[in-house]
């Protein structure tokens, strides 16, 4: 039987290593460090179970029907509250719900990159951005990053004929690498971006989960500050981190072409993502019971990043390098001594320990010794146990 004629977007397009492992995830002694799943039993069911029936009970009507692309107002209200406590001034009608923050850049994608088109990304930078970049016909232009996130720096030492289309960030305790973009390079990057009239998309799913350190404003919030750069910020968030992914539910705040663009889009693709769970995140939100559930979260997942760290400096002591983060999910890391972490896997998934090799977050000049190392789903005695599992891996590769 002949193959399909799949399009060229279909056959760019790159499997996921984080999907490819999950399979892996499920089976009996398998500690996984892999998925940027959240902690399950750290779910608000009581409180969401609450809102639910508050719904079924107030707004069956509204919940149960269609509605309109933007989202329900309820929501939009609620995220455009929730969006003032981050310092951005927003209005409900500036709001975009989408069917999570996977689907915000896809809808950006669609409506701002044309075949060949550049998009820069920081090195390494969040997997299922570059894929959904790459459906869309893009070509990559990379900046290194540090533990103070993207060197905005090296935009000023791009190709003079580069023009690119937009800029992508992963703001706050990037996927991967845990890093925080500085308020320096923040101002820095909006100030690129009016001289250069350039898109900077900041994706920022997990800015909420900080459990140590400041908290420092969105490139929106700071845009007060450079004359101009509004008109080129694109603010990505969602409700997945921080309340349930379940509800698939993210939202945007753009610059308003690109929003009317945007909602067409999303017109043609699902009509309007699902009102039932609009409604009772909005009913949520509404009960107060967000912040201290986030606040408990993030404890939760700062002292899980704690063990995960004092584990990995007694068995592995000086083989790996890597970050402490201040919030999020993900330990980044790197291997000395030539260590190749797609090889490591191989032996330690036979040992009942799963991670992400770091290559797959590349979109050019993949790093093989670096490692990403999920901390949230695991309890710490599980993350102990991680640890040894990885130095007798690292032992057996080095034979």
């Amino acid at each position: 039987m002949s193959a399909l004629p799949l399009s060229r977007a279909t056959q760019r397009s790159k499997s996921s290593d984080v999907r490819d492992l999950l399979h892996y995830a499920t089976l009996p002694g398998m500690i996984s460090m892999a998925g940027g799943l959240p902690a399950a039993e750290l779910f608000d069911v009581a409180g969401i179970e609450a809102a639910q029936q508050q719904v079924m009970r107030e707004r069956a009507s509204a919940a149960l029907q269609y509605s309109v692309t933007e989202g329900q107002p309820r929501l939009r209200a609620a995220l455009a509250d929730l969006v003032q406590e981050r310092g951005i001034k927003a209005s409900a009608d500036q709001v975009l719900v989408t069917s999570g923050s996977q689907q915000s850049l896809d809808l950006i994608a669609r409506a701002m990159l044309d075949e060949g088109d550049t998009v820069v990304l920081e090195r390494p930078s969040y997997l299922a951005a570059i894929q959904c970049f790459q459906l869309a016909g893009a070509s990559f232009l990379s900046i290194s990053g540090d533990a103070d996130g993207a060197c905005v720096d090296e935009l000023d030492q791009l190709p003079a004929d580069a023009r690119p289309k937009m800029v992508y960030v992963v703001s706050n305790f990037a996927n991967p690498t845990g890093a925080c973009l500085s308020l320096e390079r923040r101002l820095k990057l909006l100030r690129w971006a009016v001289k250069h009239q350039t898109l900077v998309v900041e994706d920022d799913p997990y800015g909420a989960l900080r459990f140590s350190g400041s908290a420092i404003p969105p490139l929106l919030a700071l845009a007060d500050q450079v004359p101009g750069s509004a008109d080129y910020c694109a603010y990505i968030s969602s409700l997945s981190k921080i309340m349930a992914p379940g509800f698939r539910l993210g939202f945007m705040i753009l610059p308003p072409a690109l929003k009317h663009a945007t909602v067409m889009i999303k017109q043609a693709v699902d009509l309007h993502s699902s009102t039932l769970a609009q409604e009772v995140a909005a009913s949520y939100l509404e009960s107060g019971r967000l912040e201290p559930h986030v606040a408990k979260v993030a404890q939760a997942y700062g002292a899980r990043a704690q063990v995960l760290a004092e584990a990995l400096r007694q068995e592995v002591g000086s083989v790996l390098d890597f970050n402490m983060p201040d919030g999020g999910m993900f330990l980044w890391g790197r291997f000395n001594h030539g260590v190749n972490s797609r090889e490591l896997l191989m032996i330690t998934r036979e040992q009942g320990l799963i991670f992400v090799p770091g290559e797959s977050f590349y979109a050019d000049h993949p790093d093989r010794n670096s490692i990403r190392l999920s901390f949230v789903t695991t309890p710490e005695a599980g993350l102990r146990e991680g640890a040894k599992r990885l130095a007798k891996g690292l032992q057996q590769l080095a034979g």
